[in-house]
């Protein structure tokens, strides 16, 4: 991607007012966000039987992929750092709980109270050092211990990442390891430029959890393994 949001300014900055409702308001974005939101809902393979789950949404927005859960039947917190977002999905009156915040600074939360989480585009943006108090292995540190904290045992949280390079996946994967996290990458469509996408997919847990990642969607539809075989 030559014009990486995250590299022209900090998300609050760059998403302000304008940008915003540029965002919201792009059918080629609504659509993007949606199957994105669903994939990575079924990725959290939450059990089937009825009962809402308490999920949160990490960098949600305009609370475009807040949507997506409460279609599933599902209550939601949905955290984001741009006041114009929030405010933008407070006036599409979405029915998630919105929160502003850092994620890079820690997730307010009360423990295990989360049965579930998702994050479609963002997380890759503590990568960066958009202030000189800012280190991002610290920040995503403080992020992933503390979304730790928040989930319930055996909770799933899968984020659709866009990392710029080899380094910036191992460097989020490592530090989501040394929370306490299992999991691994769940690549679809490996082998298209356009269809390919990266999905972190991690279990809170003591190791009698299982602990396995799900296999990535091939060219075809069928499953496939990260190598795409």
């Amino acid at each position: 991607m030559s014009n990486r949001p995250e590299l022209l300014a900090p998300p609050e900055i760059f998403y302000d007012d304008s940008e915003a409702r540029k965002y919201t308001s792009s059918s080629r974005i609504i659509d993007i966000q949606a199957r994105l939101s669903e994939r990575a809902l079924e990725l959290l393979a939450l059990p089937v039987d009825g009962i809402p789950r308490l999920l949160l949404d990490i960098g949600c927005g305009s609370g475009l992929s807040g949507e997506t859960l409460t279609e599933n039947g599902h209550q939601w917190i949905g955290l984001d750092i741009s006041q114009s977002m929030l405010n933008i999905a407070s006036e599409r009156e979405v029915e998630g709980d919105l929160l502003l915040g850092d994620m890079g600074q820690g997730l307010a939360l009360r423990p295990g109270i989360i049965d579930g989480a998702i994050s479609i585009s963002a997380v890759q943006w503590l990568c960066n050092a958009d202030k000189s108090s800012h280190e991002p292995r610290l920040r995503l540190k403080a992020f992933f211990g503390s979304l730790y904290r928040c989930l319930a045992r055996g909770a799933r949280a899968v984020f659709q990442v866009y990392p710029e390079n080899i380094a910036q996946r191992e460097l989020i994967l490592r530090c989501a390891m040394h929370a306490g996290f299992a999991g691994g990458v769940v690549m679809d469509y490996p082998h298209s430029t356009k269809s390919r996408k990266e999905y972190l997919v991690l279990t809170c847990g003591p190791p009698s959890i299982s602990t396995a990642v799900p296999r990535g969607k091939g060219e075809d539809g069928e499953s496939c393994s990260e190598d795409g075989k």
